[in-house]
């Protein structure tokens, strides 16, 4: 009998250690709006900064909302900001990347959240872009290439008024040729040649073409495509890209587009418009 008390005791013990080391937990809920499906290999992750530090309230790929976590109560309770993240989806890093797409301030219960404090501010952006083929000696196909410059003045500046982005981001050109986006570069300097300037597989063979932003389309399409082109009736867009990028397609961040008119003339100054996503928002509720 005394054997029996003795084990009854402890696992009375027992249960009470357990329920006073169970951990309170609260419902974090998102509700968010522009963001769209990554590659593969990324998934989206949230982060609660409590005592200035990041907090991890989980991953998602799934882009219909609202979505509901389960995190520590007292974290949630003295987080005062939320900041959502674009990460590799096998990461050994338990900080956040620094590609970070919303982030806000908790008020109460809720935190408005948005891109352009982490990302940029794309209200005022603007762009100009000419049609030309600088890269080879032929006259013919002018309109086969979209150089992100204003020569209005009759000597080329920049065509493009963009903020400077946040780390883990870049801007990147794009030519929707027939439904097809095909990339111009990417670049962070709207004042110097994209990253491909020089390895560019479509240019021509004569040189790199002037020191903005911008392609030629004239050799090595995509399977579907035919270079020399004609981009009349094609949309030029400016997007911005995670760096690394998630994906060979646009981002869903796309600041300036516009379609080139049909009766446009080569070499000659076009502006762009606003494009169809210059910010991401949404709330966070806890």
């Amino acid at each position: 009998m005394f054997f029996v008390v003795i084990v009854i005791g402890f696992m009375t013990l027992s249960c009470s250690s357990d329920d006073d080391n169970s951990v309170a937990t609260s419902n974090l809920t998102l509700n968010l709006s522009g963001l769209e499906a990554l590659g593969s290999n990324y998934v989206y992750e949230g982060w609660i900064i409590v005592d200035g530090a990041p907090v991890s309230t989980g991953t998602f790929t799934n882009v219909t909302f609202p979505q509901t976590f389960v995190v520590n109560a007292q974290q949630l309770s003295s987080a005062t900001d939320f900041v959502l993240s674009i990460e590799p989806a096998t990461d050994p890093d338990p900080m956040p990347a620094a590609t970070k797409v919303l982030s806000g301030s908790f008020s109460g219960g809720m935190a408005n959240v948005n891109s352009n404090a982490i990302v940029g501010n794309f209200n005022s952006s603007a762009g100009k872009y000419i049609l030309a083929t600088p890269t080879d000696n032929d006259n013919t196909n002018e309109a086969s290439g979209v150089w992100f410059l204003d020569n209005s003045s009759g000597s080329a500046v920049a065509g493009l008024s963009l903020p400077e982005l946040q780390s883990g981001w870049k801007y990147e050109g794009w030519a929707v040729i027939n439904g097809t986006p095909v990339s111009t570069g990417t670049f962070t300097n709207v004042n110097a040649a994209d990253d491909n300037a020089a390895t560019s597989p479509f240019k021509g063979n004569i040189g790199n073409g002037p020191a903005y932003p911008g392609e030629d389309y004239l050799q090595n399409a995509p399977t579907g495509l035919t270079f020399p082109t004609d981009l009349k009736g094609a949309t030029i867009v400016i997007s911005v890209e995670p760096s690394p990028d998630n994906s060979p397609l646009p981002f869903t961040l796309k600041p300036l587009a516009h379609t080139v008119p049909i009766n446009a003339m080569n070499h000659t100054t076009i502006s762009m418009g606003a494009g169809p996503v210059t910010s991401l928002s949404g709330t966070v509720t806890r």
